[in-house]
């Protein structure tokens, strides 16, 4: 009977025993952990992050509630020999196996990046990069790659066309060489029949139109001037004149280093005429071997759908509205330039 009693003993109690681990065991799985009665939390895990650096994260901005319910079911997942790298967004009351299933997979959240108004590639860079796991120097560093360059159908002179002002939907661990691809895909979808055979119609290829609309956006800041002035450059190179474009000058200046910033010119000098450089336009007939800043696609589809006109010079309002007169002969635009220099004087820009 004792003996009887004792198996009884043994057995509920081994059964109380069993039941009560796997109750802890389910309540371990299936138990809100994360982002409990909270909005949805996002998550970067870098590149060599551990299972004790995700976990320190969530810890760190109260995602995680319980520890080491967290690293139990990660231990058991084998998430802590798995760890992948990516932005996440963890929903509310997500439990402890939908957390780790979730993370394992690696089925980050795309993030967008945008630029505009950028003139340097660094420029693009210094934008871009602050919401990727790379940094402004990294980026750079692939964007100034001889080898992937050429891999692209690009060179020093002519990258700048590839960067069109958008929005991109990115992974935030997307790598340097990576991005520059994607941005190409982009461009290629850019330049489709349509705008090729404009580009065709005025004579340039995609990379020449990028670069006269460079020289567009430098000359005007008025949208809706810009296809008449990229159509006096279409008349100039149509006749093999110099275009004569003071921005490319002041860029000339920069490249060599006569002048620190393009806003150090106000007024451009005979000095900075005699600059030797393929991007004087003063000095070399044609366009210049590649855009003298990353043009947006507004200046890119008013170089496409350039105005049709006469005119062949042009220079800058003497009221400084941003707008210019534009003149089919050289004495008629000797006027208007005069007037312009003597607008320049009254106001003291003399460099």
């Amino acid at each position: 009977m004792v003996k009887s009693n004792l198996r009884i003993f043994l057995f509920v109690g081994f059964s109380v025993f069993t039941i009560s681990i796997l109750v802890y065991i389910y309540q371990v799985f299936y138990t809100a952990n994360i982002q409990v009665d909270k909005e949805p939390a996002v998550i970067r895990i870098p590149h060599g992050a551990t299972i004790e650096n995700v976990s320190d994260t969530l810890m760190k901005y109260d995602i995680l509630s319980e520890l080491v319910p967290f690293r139990f079911v990660s231990k058991a997942l084998k998430y802590n020999e798995n760890v992948k790298p990516g932005l996440y967004v963890l929903q509310p009351d997500m439990t402890n196996l939908e957390a780790v299933r979730f993370l394992r997979s690696g089925a980050q959240t795309p993030i967008k990046i945008t630029f505009n108004n950028a003139r340097t590639i660094q420029d693009v860079a210094e934008r871009i990069t602050p919401r990727l796991e790379m940094t402004p120097e990294q980026f750079y560093d692939a964007a100034t790659d001889a080898e992937l360059l050429k891999e692209l159908g690009l060179d020093s002179m002519t990258v700048k066309a590839l960067f069109l002002p958008n929005t991109y939907e990115v992974y935030w661990t997307v790598s340097p060489k990576q991005l520059m691809r994607r941005l190409k895909k982009e461009y290629d979808r850019f330049w489709n029949a349509d705008r090729t055979s404009k580009a065709e119609a005025i004579g340039l290829t995609p990379y020449q139109v990028s670069t006269l609309a460079s020289i567009v956006e430098s000359e005007t800041i008025k949208a809706d001037e810009m296809p008449k002035v990229a159509g006096l450059y279409v008349n100039r190179l149509n006749r093999n004149w110099a275009l004569q474009s003071d921005p490319t000058v002041v860029y000339a200046a920069v490249e060599v280093g006569m002048v620190k910033e393009f806003t150090d010119v106000k007024r451009v000098l005979n000095k900075h005429l005699e600059v030797d450089s393929p991007y004087n336009t003063y000095k070399y007939a044609g366009l210049p071997p590649g855009p003298i800043r990353i043009p947006s696609t507004m200046a890119i589809n008013a170089v496409l759908n350039a105005e049709k006109h006469k005119y062949m010079y042009m220079v800058a309002d003497a009221d400084f509205s941003g707008y210019h007169h534009f003149s089919k002969t050289l004495t008629e635009h000797n006027r208007y330039a005069r007037i312009y220099q003597n607008a320049l004087n009254k106001k003291r820009v003399y460099k």
